[in-house]
């Protein structure tokens, strides 16, 4: 092994000789200082990217070193430097980019000595060759970084070939001997080494192959180890492939085309199955074919098509074959893609790369073979058309851009065919086109072919064969998965259309973009904006973000015909005008609103004030975005951005928050640069106009920052929303990422500009940009023990970040002790925050001489030892003492002495702090650490036991849950008397602790153990053994006592994190034992699983499918996976060996096990499509097992059966039933798995033999798989059939005769199957089939087969139907046929369910039938549902509903039937009501008022009904129909005459009675309540007003469901704001109501639900329209933060002088009552486990305070306006003095001074606090004002002292709490003075 010396002792010697050296010139003196500097910090830094920044700017310095300067220094000085430099290239032998820069700075002082340099290279290089031992792995990193990354050192190889031949060649047999080398690192180093050496030094190693007098032994040594390696000696897959070009590269060493082509032919052997021996020149080896894996081949092929020479890939071995490419290569590759193994990634990258070489050889392809490579009957083109569809659904990540490549590479291949051989049909262009435009929409393999296809044959020509592409693309962007290749054809086809444009016109006129762009317009303009104006959020999405930034670019005079059309006040459009507007602007520039263009603007601040978060996200954009990063913002950005940010602070939507990061961080990259710009140009320009204009400029860019960067500090504290901080988090990020000058060393992108720190200072000097404040600090510090882990983490981040690097004394001190205090909480989160805050004191206590945990007595804690080392000796202690408690008293500890919190605490500062591990754990300590672990997790098993010895042995117990918790409760009641009474269900406080003290405590046991074990193996030196192999087996104890002794899932699954990366770390170490641990313990697993168990029923198997999964999942991807093999094969011979005789199904079952087990390692993503390899296998193993006796084993079969299709399919989601996302069609799921396609034909033709009975009757046969199986089938993507023999036509059969199915479920799912496995162009014949089949008369007992025939023709229909124009009179001829078959609606047919499946089939085809036949069918329907004797049947209300919904089609029929409502029976009452509701928007219909007459007359009846779900949904369609059209808080033009008065007040009674009475449930309330609103807005029944104002008042409450809650905004727009309107335009006396509704309006506001708060904001938004007197019509939604101001200023401008107006303002404040805060504060403990969450956490009421500051200062400004104002003022004036008085003498003496303490800490984290001063703060202010205002209240107290006892109370603390500090501040903070902000 070469030494890899310290570069410590060259840097001093250099460092030594530049600071004593006299003869060194000044100048290079310094120069060189720096230079050293810059070294030295290189040397220490851990980080890649920070030691490549220093050697950059030291190359960079030497470079300013002149060679002749350099030429002063002695050679014993130059040779330090180059030792040096040489020492540090050896040291960073695996990073390239840094010996690169080092051997730079080698060349420059090799021109003043270049054999000095040669000789110091050359001494290490020897160290290697010339040594006695074998080649160690830094050896040949070494030699790869001299070969690879030194051109100083390539020239000493030369020479020293040979002898580094020899030792590679020695070393390769030690390698191969041993299993854990030959798959390890040193094996694929030895391998890279040859590979360098044969591409590197060509002409020294060729002789020693080609000669035959002059061949070395050593190189056929290594060519024969190399064939070993490929041919499957070698497990790991990474060193095949690289072992493959390495015998390539030696191939191309060859001198002649023939002899490299001769070697190459014979390489290609691999693929024979005898023994083989291979020629390389003068080389012969022989070769024993291993088993057909594959990996030898892909090896051999991928060696060969990546590197090998292009003379060599066209030669031919004789007469008989064309070259090497055609004849020897591509029938390998082309076995490979048919061939299914686990490596298919590479196996279709060989065959794009086989593409490739023959696109580059092509020309010398044809002077070999004279003709075509690809003519039409080509079997060559054939088969790869195949194999690239059949690849095209392949489910393996990064297959589909191979596909895109390799068709592209065949389309050009073909293009060059045709040119040469002056073909111009070009057939296969238009054969590929058709087969494309077949396929399904939802087909992935669809869109990339066509973007390959379109330069051939033109857009026009596609969009003739393909009119539905545009509809097609739409549909593509509304779903995730087709989205991205949508959007690349629509690139691709907009790009194309342009190019076709140019062409199209001569080369003298040149097009003008309007007239290109026009052209674009016609084929495009209606599908984006359709796009754009989409209700569908994906789509709206896609469009905005790809299709019209690619529209602009390519057609940039397209924005006038975009917004031609749009007008900002329709639904939509304000979105998409904002869109168009933002990406023009991104990429032209310019400012919309710069030429003074008003609309603009105006349009500009609607969209930012839009409910909608999309718009006003989209207005941002288009306000912040810019090309040119140096573009400063305008006056009018800068002022829309001060008001648009508070206004958006609390926003739910986590994309919305990360997007207005992402814009404002951009925002303030446009300041920060053009403030530097600034500065920079003043230095050039001192007076002028433009320098004054650009003065102002950044004095106008760096107040915004300073704004930007006050405004988080007062919205940190606790008692505001989750959503607020965590928004004003992340906008204190992006100002101190930008507008600072840390460096992010993990950051590639966005690092600050190297003159920042001028600009930080300018700003600093004029008082701006005090970031890092005390004040600041304690207010992120404050946020460590926020409830969410989101806040805690953003602010530690932010305070290790940019924050001074340690914190003061006192603060460290109080947070220590608050730590500590923590730790012990048995709550999780509490505990977690102590050890949150442990590790940030722990990395800001580097410039502290003193350290509270040193004041901890610890035994072996030196003075010497670190900070991190007594820290972790301190935990250790803790944790110690907690486990000794527990094991004392359980109880006790759980409550006081948590041992989680410890855990948490050591983990986050042992391997989160960098740089701990290292100055923390040696040998003694990780035993500790291990011993300490092991003990505590028997004791808590023990525990879980209920018998402590029980679990510290190695018997298979598993105690039932119901043990557990009879242990658990045993403990509980040890000394306690039993008390007699009723069993309780739910688990005690007490049983909660215990069971939460033992599982969190294991789950973080497991993630600790596995984490330190993984970072200590992966950075330990290898003279260090910081844990031996015992430490590591008892580790493992450790694991398999939790994962098989623990039913808690929470603790199996976190242990399962813990030990995955534990078995990581052991299977990729170098030492085989480490590797036989997992091993060992998946053995044991698999042999615990086979063996009978005693313990009762588990669910899932427990832990030991994890324990398999966490080994099995922790295998190198690169390798064959052994272990994954092996654990399957067992477990499927462990599920299909047959059950005992005495089974019982009550204990735990091997193969139920083994069942289950393969579903954890199906769905375990560590694995990924690892497992797909044995999908056919397991499949049948699950169908098979289905039929099996126990319960138990077809209950796993199930999972199993469902994980593997979601697995071999891909996930659907939940939402969306049917969806195709990752499907397949049949024919590529069958290329994918053919194993399992005889199996479920068999299946199919098995269940379909069985139905037929003697008598012609299906019969009653249960097979259990048939459901699975067509359920398979179903979820199969439509497909065309392809062109290779394989046919899907036998399913057909199987699928028609299973129509016939008694079971209803089976006939329902066949109907599916078979529209999936049907070609689209076998549907019309189908159809014609099942039609035909369909009986003209009354056949007697063929229901199910006539069911199922209906089924199965609806399914094809809704398929399929119309999608072929050739088809129409197929299509005629079954329209003909169904309307023929009328008796199957008639009295004939005595089965309802048939009824109702030919009604979906009339209705599916009613455009193509005759009018005729519709009207006899409404008769009957008609007559039918009139009629008054319906029989009680199975299928009849489907029935009713199927022809309801067809008859209420047309307006006619719907009115008759109508019309007869009040005659109807239930049922079909029910039937209609229901099909009222799911018809939305009937305002303006045409059926309205028949629909609402009906409704309104029957309201009693329904209300008075005993139903309560016919009630619940009458309700709701009286609210659909009476509710005005596409937006509710509009008037409806259509205006109803109400019923009688008596009887509308009846209906009236009894809707308020329930309401009242609280009956019916939340959903029949809710509705109640919306129609009761709707009644009495129509019917305007003044005496009822209070109450149903009460009613609002009463479900308004946070308490309320959110139904009701929903409702009551829902009642506010449909009467509430009709009645204010009325108010506003002609003054009724309605004041007292409105007031309550205004203030139910505000409450609501303030709402949990963002659905709730969004409908309040439509009850403000109307009136703010009507306010303004808007057009009828249309109402602008405002943003909910805007909605409130609103209602506010609507209040105090028009109900100022009334009575409840005070009330209202007062009733949102806080108590201000502060002895009662602090004391409820300072008595708080832990009470329970979990902490009971505000019924409202969105309400912010230190917020909502400053909003109403405002508005209760206009109102005390009003005092003198009237004598019952004065009164109500002077009232509550004199009623509130004395308290206020009080608690203003309580705030001044809170004030703690400048030093912090615990007790006000604890008062600052608490949100009562903040939000009693708050309201403290609000209700002094409004009495000063009056005070102010009026004489009458001046004798209550002194204004002055009131002003001053404010100032020096609350305005003091909550500055002390917020931003300012000191006593000497007057500023309020800015959540107060900003009141303007939003909620």
């Amino acid at each position: 092994m070469v030494l890899v010396e310290s570069v410590e002792y060259p840097m001093e010697a250099v460092l030594d000789f530049v600071l004593n050296e006299d003869t060194i010139p000044l100048d290079v003196s310094n120069t060189l200082k720096h230079f050293i500097k810059k070294l030295d910090e290189c040397s220490r830094n851990s980080i890649k990217r920070c030691k490549e920044r220093s050697l950059d700017e030291a190359c960079q310095l030497l470079r300013k070193i002149s060679e002749k300067q350099l030429q002063c220094l002695e050679e014993k000085h130059l040779l330090s430097l180059i030792r040096l430099l040489v020492a540090m290239q050896i040291q960073m032998f695996n990073m390239s980019i840094a010996s690169r820069k080092l051997d730079q700075m080698l060349q420059q002082l090799a021109k003043v000595n270049h054999l000095l340099v040669l000789q110091e290279v050359h001494h290490h290089l020897c160290a290697i060759v010339e040594k006695d031992q074998v080649l160690s792995i830094e050896d040949l990193q070494i030699a790869c970084m001299f070969l690879e990354d030194s051109s100083i050192a390539r020239e000493l190889w030369r020479e020293a070939c040979p002898l580094l031949l020899n030792k590679v060649a020695e070393l390769f047999p030690v390698i191969l001997e041993q299993e854990c080398l030959r798959n390890g690192p040193l094996c694929y180093q030895a391998v890279k080494v040859c590979l360098q050496v044969f591409q590197l030094l060509p002409v020294n190693v060729a002789p020693l192959v080609w000669q035959k007098n002059q061949e070395s032994l050593a190189v056929k040594t290594i060519l024969q180890h190399l064939l070993d390696i490929i041919q499957g000696q070698c497990s790991n897959r990474d060193t095949c492939l690289l072992a493959g070009t390495a015998v390539t590269m030696l191939i191309n060493t060859g001198p002649e085309a023939g002899e490299g082509g001769a070697a190459a032919w014979s390489l290609l052997q691999i693929t024979r199955s005898e023994p083989w021996q291979l020629s390389v020149g003068a080389l012969l080896v022989r070769c024993v074919s291993p088993g057909q894996d594959g990996v030898n081949r892909l090896a051999v092929t991928r060696g060969l098509l990546t590197c090998c020479r292009r003379d060599i890939l066209v030669c031919s071995a004789d007469a008989t074959r064309t070259c090497l490419l055609l004849d020897g290569l591509f029938p390998v590759v082309s076995a490979l893609c048919e061939e299914k193994l686990d490596c298919h990634y590479y196996v279709f990258e060989v065959l794009t790369l086989w593409l490739k070489r023959v696109k580059e050889n092509q020309a010398e392809i044809w002077e070999v073979t004279g003709a075509p490579l690809m003519p039409d009957d080509s079997s060559l083109r054939q088969e790869l058309i195949q194999v690239i569809w059949n690849t095209a659904e392949s489910p393996v990540e990064g297959v589909s851009e191979f596909v895109r490549s390799a068709f592209c590479l065949l389309l050009e291949i073909y293009e060059m065919d045709c040119q040469h051989f002056g073909d111009t049909l070009r057939n296969l262009h238009y054969t590929l086109l058709h087969r494309i435009t077949k396929l399904p929409w939802e087909a992935k393999a669809k869109y990339a072919p066509l973007c390959s296809l379109l330069p051939y044959v033109g857009t026009e020509t596609v969009m003739e064969r393909y009119p539905e592409l545009p509809n097609h693309l739409l549909k593509c962007l509304s779903t995730n998965y087709l989205s991205p290749c949508a959007s690349e054809l629509y690139r691709c086809l907009i790009r194309q259309q342009r190019q076709e444009l140019c062409e199209a016109v001569t080369q003298d006129a040149q097009p003008l973009e309007l007239d290109l762009a026009s052209q674009w317009a016609k084929r495009w303009s209606s599908v984006l904006l359709e796009a754009l104006t989409s209700d569908v959020t994906l789509l709206q999405n896609n469009s905005s973000n790809y299709l019209l930034p690619c529209t602009l670019r390519v057609f940039p005079d397209a924005l006038v015909p975009l917004l031609a059309p749009l007008d900002p006040a329709a639904s939509g459009h304000l979105h998409a005008w904002a869109c168009v507007m933002s990406a023009q602007r991104a990429a032209y520039g310019g400012s919309p609103w710069a030429l003074g263009s008003g609309s603009a603007l105006e349009t500009l601040r609607l969209a930012l004030g839009c409910v909608d978060d999309k718009v006003r996200l989209a207005a941002l954009n288009l306000l912040c975005c810019s090309p040119k990063t140096k573009e400063a913002p305008t006056a009018e950005e800068l002022s829309n951005m001060r008001i648009f940010i508070p206004q958006n602070l609390n926003s739910e939507s986590s994309p919305f928050r990360q997007h207005l990061q992402a814009v404002v961080k951009r925002f303030l990259v446009r300041i920060r640069d053009s403030c530097l710009a600034h500065l920079r140009g003043r230095k050039e320009k001192r007076t002028s106009d433009t320098s004054l204009m650009e003065g102002m400029e950044l004095h106008q860019g760096a107040g915004f920052v300073d704004w930007l960067s006050q405004l988080p500090w007062s919205y940190l504290a606790p008692g505001h929303s989750y959503q607020r901080k965590k928004t004003v988090l992340l906008l204190l990020s992006a100002v101190l990422e930008t507008c600072t000058d840390t460096w992010s060393p993990e950051k590639k992108k966005g690092q600050p500009p190297v003159n920042m720190a001028s600009l930080f200072n300018w700003a600093r000097q004029r008082g701006l940009w005090d970031f890092f404040s005390r004040s600041k600090q304690l207010v992120l510090i404050g946020c460590l023990e926020d409830s969410t882990n989101e806040i805690r983490e953003l602010s530690a981040g932010l305070l290790l970040r940019f924050f001074p690097p340690s914190f003061p004394e006192d603060i460290t001190a109080v947070l220590f002790s608050r730590a500590d205090q923590l730790l012990c909480n048995p709550r999780v989160p509490e505990a977690q925050i102590g050890a949150l805050i442990v590790k940030v004191l722990l990395q800001k206590s580097g410039g502290q001489t003193h350290v509270p945990w040193l004041d901890s007595r610890i035994n072996y804690v030196s003075s010497g030892d670190s900070k991190a080392y007594t820290l972790v000796g301190h935990l250790l202690k803790k944790l110690q003492q907690h486990y000794l408690v527990a094991k004392d008293d359980v109880m006790l500890a759980a409550k006081t002495k948590s041992i989680h919190g410890i855990l948490t605490a050591l983990e986050r500062c042992i391997l989160e702090v960098p740089r701990t591990l290292c100055d923390v754990i040696d040998h003694r300590v990780s035993v500790e650490i291990l011993v300490l672990l092991e003990n505590i997790s028997l004791l808590l098993l023990g525990v879980l036991y209920g018998d402590l010895e029980a679990c510290s042995d190695d018997r298979d117990l598993l105690p039932s849950f119901c043990d557990m918790g009879n242990a658990i409760t045993s403990l509980i009641g040890q000394g306690v008397t039993e008390e007699e009474g009723e069993e309780c269900v739910l688990l005690s406080e007490e049983h909660s602790l215990v069971l939460t003290f033992c599982w969190v405590s294991l789950k973080e046991i497991g993630i600790f153990l596995g984490s330190l074990v993984e970072r200590i193996l992966s950075e330990a030196k290898p003279t260090e053994s910081y844990l031996t192999l015992e430490d590591l087996k008892r580790a493992s104890r450790v694991f398999k006592n939790v994962l098989l002794k623990c039913r808690h899932w929470g603790a199996v699954e976190g242990c399962g994190v813990g030990f995955t990366r534990f078995c990581v770390s052991l299977l990729s170490s170098s030492d085989p034992e480490h590797r036989t641990i997992p091993s060992h313990m998946l053995k044991q697993g698999l042999e615990m699983l086979q063996s009978p168990r005693s313990t009762s029923v588990t669910r899932r198997a427990a832990g030991l499918p994890m324990l398999i999964l966490c080994v099995v999942s922790a295998e190198e991807a690169s390798k064959s996976r052994p272990l994954l093999a092996h654990s399957v094969h067992t477990l499927l011979d462990t599920a299909r060996a047959p059950l005992p005789q005495d089974w019982d199904q009550t204990l735990d079952l091997p193969q139920v096990c083994a069942v289950h087990t393969l579903q954890a390692l199906v769905r375990g993503s560590g694995l990924g499509v690892a497992v797909l390899q044995f999908a056919p296998a397991m499949a049948i193993l699950s169908l098979t097992i289905l039929s099996s006796p126990c319960w138990a084993m077809r209950n796993a079969a199930l999972q199993l059966y469902s994980a593997l299709c979601s697995r071999m399919l891909g996930q659907r989601s939940g939402t969306e039933e049917g969806s195709t996302q990752h499907g397949m069609s049949p024919s590529a799921f069958f290329t994918h798995y053919p194993a399992l396609q005889p199996f479920l034909l068999g299946e199919l033709r098995k269940a379909s033999g069985d139905l037929q009975g003697p008598s012609g009757q299906a019969w009653l046969r249960l097979h259990p798989s048939l459901y699975p199986v067509l359920t398979l089938l179903a979820k199969l993507q439509r497909g065309v059939q392809d062109h290779t023999g394989r046919t899907l036509s036998d399913f057909l059969n199987p699928l028609l005769q299973l129509a016939a199915s008694p079971i209803y479920s089976v006939r329902v799912m066949t109907s599916k199957a078979l529209v999936a496995m049907t070609p689209p162009s076998q549907y019309m014949r189908t159809l014609l089939q099942l039609t035909k089949e369909l009986p003209e008369s009354h056949p007697p007992g063929c229901h199910n087969r006539l069911h199922g025939q209906l089924l199965q023709i609806t399914a094809l229909l809704d398929a399929g139907l119309c999608t072929d124009s050739s088809s129409l009179d197929a299509l005629c001829e079954v329209v003909g046929r169904v309307e023929s078959r009328l008796w199957l609606v008639t009295g004939a047919q005595r089965c309802p369910l048939v009824c109702g499946v030919y009604l979906r089939v009339a209705g599916l085809l009613r455009a193509h039938c005759s009018q005729g036949f519709l009207h006899r069918l409404s008769d009957l329907l008609l007559s039918e549902l009139q009629s008054l004797n319906h029989r009680l049947q199975v299928g009849v209300d489907s029935f009713h509903q199927y022809a309801v919904h067809f008859l209420c089609a047309e307006p006619g029929w719907a009115c008759k039937l109508w019309g007869s409502f009040s005659t109807a029976n239930s049922d079909l009452r029910l039937s209609l009501v229901s099909w009222a509701v799911e018809r939305h928007r009937w305002s303006g219909i045409g059926i309205q008022p028949e629909l609402l007459a009906a409704l309104q007359a029957n309201l009693k009846g329904a209300l008075l009904s005993e139903s309560v779900e016919y009630s619940r949904t009458y309700l709701t369609a009286l609210v659909e129909v009476m509710t005005p059209w596409s937006d509710p808080t509009l008037s409806s033009k259509y205006s109803p005459s109400p019923p009688e008065d008596s009887a509308m007040l009846e209906c009236l009674e009894l809707l308020l009675g329930a309401l009242e009475g609280f009956r019916g449930g939340p959903e029949f309330l809710s509705q109640a309540l919306c129609a009761v609103s709707l009644l009495l807005c129509q019917s305007f029944q003044t005496c009822l007003f209070p109450r149903w104002c009460k009613l609002l008042e009463v479900h308004r409450s946070p308490e309320a469901p959110e139904s009701l809650r929903m409702a009551c905004a829902r009642a506010l727009c449909l009467a509430g704001a009709p009645l204010i309107s009325t108010k506003l335009r002609d003054h009724s006396p309605l004041p007292v109501f409105s007031i309550r509704l205004i203030n139910t309006g505000l409450h609501l506001l303030q709402d949990e639900n963002q659905q709730v708060r969004m409908k309040a904001a439509g009850f403000a938004s109307t009136l703010c329209h009507a306010r303004k007197g808007g057009r009828e019509g249309s109402v602008y939604l405002m943003q909910v933060n805007l909605a409130l101001p609103f209602l506010l200023e609507l209040l105090l401008d028009e109900f100022w002088d009334s009575p409840g107006t005070l009330e209202v303002l007062l009733s949102h404040l806080p108590s201000s009552d502060m002895s009662a805060v602090l004391k409820e504060t300072r008595d708080t403990g832990c009470t329970s486990l979990y902490e009971r969450d505000e019924a409202n956490v969105f309400a912010e009421p230190s917020v909502m305070s400053a909003c109403i500051v405002p508005y209760l200062l206009q109102l005390a400004d009003k005092y003198p306006a009237s004598s019952e104002m004065k009164e109500r003022l002077g009232l509550w004036a004199r009623k509130n003095v004395t308290s206020l008085l009080k608690n203003l003498e309580i705030c001044k003496d809170l004030y703690p001074g400048e030093t912090l303490d615990t007790s006000w800490l604890t008062v600052l984290m608490d949100s009562g606090f903040h939000g009693a001063l708050f309201g403290l703060l609000v209700r002094a202010v409004f009495l000063l004002r009056l005070l102010d205002i009026s004489d009458d209240l001046r004798d209550l107290c002194d204004s002055k002292s009131l002003r001053q006892n404010i100032k020096e109370g609350p305005v003091l603390l909550l500055g002390s709490a917020n931003n300012d500090r000191g006593p000497g501040s007057s500023k309020h903070p800015a959540a107060f003075t900003g009141s303007g902000g939003g909620i």
